[in-house]
């Protein structure tokens, strides 16, 4: 018998079928009501059991076998008739299907993601739904800060306590509620602010912010950390300076900017003739903020600061709109297609 079902797998195999007419002809043979299946099924009810369980296998396989081959020439056949009736023939290889691209966006936070890993950070991320401490009162905002109001910030309706945040330094507060220092890490992620959509300005964007907190931090390694990032995303020859600002936060405060240069046209343009470009904030961390989340400020300090992943993409590819992001335009996205 065992000789009789490999026969039988040749022989499906090698049919070969003029029309709908013999493929259905070809099932009736073997999966028919009287056919060769219910035949070998008989038989098999004869064999000896220990043989079953080597014949059982080649009798399924045989009929798995022959479905197989009677649904692939049944749709050959539909095929046919439907090129035939509309003039297309489906039988035909398909034209090459468009691969995506790498979104501009993406390239350049994990380009960001990828240097601050290999300075020893972890990258950690949080919910976009927030309540007030973590996007406030845990970062030391006051009750009256216009960040607080409702012409910058997304609230939920039902509950004015739940937000939409307005920075991932909302992870930040999690962190330090979770652990304890030493802790080095960064927080990319959306984040969203009710402000009208522009050229240059979004209600929602992208950031990644980073923390270290450890014993003994000082001013100097913030502006080391952001003088090696600097130079490894905009190149060796990159200089940076610090100027003082203010953030709720940190104290004391800056913005960063990397001289871009004056060569040309466009450079005097987007730098307003100064030769040097916005790129970040950062400082050290409140010691309001440390102790607000059970940290000793006296045993601990650490540095913070933040970036909008458009803002640097912008800059790195010299993108003017703000909105090109946003809309999914495949001509905007090819131009990207040798990224990664």
């Amino acid at each position: 018998m065992k000789e009789e079902l490999e026969a039988l797998l040749i022989d499906i195999e090698s049919r070969n079928f003029d029309s709908a007419d013999q493929v259905e002809a070809f099932r009736v043979e073997f999966i028919g009501r009287n056919g060769k299946m219910k035949d070998l099924m008989v038989q098999f009810r004869s064999v000896a059991p220990e043989l079953k369980r080597e014949l059982g296998p080649l009798i399924n396989q045989v009929k798995g076998a022959v479905e197989a081959r009677v649904a692939q020439e049944q749709s050959n056949f539909n095929n046919k008739e439907a090129a035939n009736a509309s003039g297309i023939d489906f039988s035909r290889p398909a034209g090459g299907v468009a691969l995506g691209t790498h979104h501009p966006l993406q390239v350049v936070r994990r380009e960001i993601v990828s240097i601050f890993k290999n300075m020893g950070y972890g990258v950690v991320e949080g919910p976009e739904i927030e309540d007030d401490w973590h996007v406030f009162s845990g970062l030391n905002f006051p009750p009256e800060h216009p960040a607080r109001d409702m012409q910058d910030t997304f609230f939920v309706e039902r509950n004015p306590d739940l937000l939409l945040r307005t920075h991932t330094s909302s992870v930040q507060v999690r962190e330090m509620e979770r652990r304890k220092p030493p802790m080095r890490i960064i927080m990319p992620g959306r984040v969203f602010r009710n402000e009208a959509v522009s050229a240059r300005a979004h209600c929602m964007f992208h950031q990644i912010e980073g923390l270290y907190i450890d014993e003994d931090v000082s001013f100097a390694d913030l502006k080391q950390n952001l003088l090696h990032f600097a130079k490894l995303f905009f190149g060796p020859k990159t200089k940076i300076r610090l100027r003082p600002s203010y953030f709720p936060f940190t104290e004391p405060s800056a913005e960063v900017d990397v001289y871009w240069g004056l060569e040309t046209e466009v450079d005097k343009r987007i730098t307003k003739g100064t030769g040097w470009l916005e790129i970040l904030g950062c400082g050290m961390v409140d010691p309001h903020v440390l102790e607000a989340n059970g940290i000793d400020s006296k045993k601990y300090s650490g540095f913070a600061y933040g970036m909008g992943i458009e803002r640097i993409t912008m800059l790195k590819y010299q993108i003017s709109d703000l909105r090109l992001f946003f809309e999914n335009d495949k001509r905007f996205l090819d131009q990207f297609s040798g990224e990664r």
